[in-house]
């Protein structure tokens, strides 16, 4: 019995000073429950900024991937023969040959969708220039093998220009003439990550080949037409007739 009633005499005596303590600094309780209050508003903030910027990120990738492709369809008619010095043809053919394509602009990328030729010389491809990389993806759709080569800048214009030339094309086709360029493949692309994300998918899966232009390389030979693919395409105000041809 004397246990007992010395564990209760000390519990009142600890109580008691439990209580003296809350009612000498009855500051102290509210000081700590306001750092506490402040804490969880500052993390319920941030929470809130994390999701309103998952949901904008999220919505420009929904936007950018799932929404329905812009094309832009343009017609050329062109002659074999180029200007002279003064800009004046000397004779023009009884058939004027045409060439039509589609091209998609976004970034700094656009992909050439080159049709077979209702009529004449030419083969169905896919054209990707990447103006980030300075990098031109040709995907044969025939063999279906990639080319990658250097992005020729003097030739191919630039995603601002090169649309506006094709909404010109697309209100009226126009007349212009044939630059022959002769590409020769060089080596095998077994890595294709380095090449960017656009080329990447656009030849992944796919034999891929690097390429050199024939007046770059000394001392090669041409090869017979069967070695050979050509595309004529358009990416400046002229028709370009590109033969790529095993080295």
């Amino acid at each position: 019995m004397v246990k007992i009633a010395f564990n209760s005499a000390l519990a009142q005596k600890g109580l008691g000073k439990e209580a003296l303590v809350s009612e000498k600094d009855p500051e102290t309780a509210s000081v700590y429950g306001s750092e506490s209050s402040t804490g969880r508003c500052l993390l319920t903030l941030l929470g809130l900024a994390f999701i309103l910027s998952g949901l904008i990120v999220g919505g420009a990738c929904v936007y950018r991937y799932f929404t329905p492709k812009r094309l832009y369809h343009g017609t050329m008619h062109f002659t074999e023969l180029a200007p002279d010095a003064a800009g004046v043809e000397t004779r023009e053919p009884y058939y004027l040959p045409r060439v039509e394509e589609d091209v998609e602009i976004r970034d700094n990328m656009a992909v050439i969708n080159v049709p077979a030729p209702r009529f004449g010389e030419g083969d169905p491809a896919y054209i990707l220039h990447d103006f980030q990389r300075k990098l031109t993806a040709y995907l044969d759709l025939t063999l279906r093998n990639c080319y990658v080569i250097a992005l020729n800048t003097t030739v191919v214009m630039a995603p601002r220009d090169l649309l506006d030339l094709f909404m010109q094309l697309m209100l009226d086709s126009q007349k212009t003439y044939l630059v022959h360029e002769d590409l020769v493949v060089t080596e095998r692309i077994d890595d294709l990550a380095p090449l960017g994300y656009y080329i990447y998918n656009l030849c992944d899966g796919k034999p891929t080949y690097r390429m050199q232009r024939r007046s770059d390389i000394v001392g090669i030979q041409k090869r017979s037409v069967e070695d050979c693919f050509t595309i004529r395409h358009f990416e400046n105000t002229y028709v370009m007739e590109t033969k790529i041809c095993q080295a």
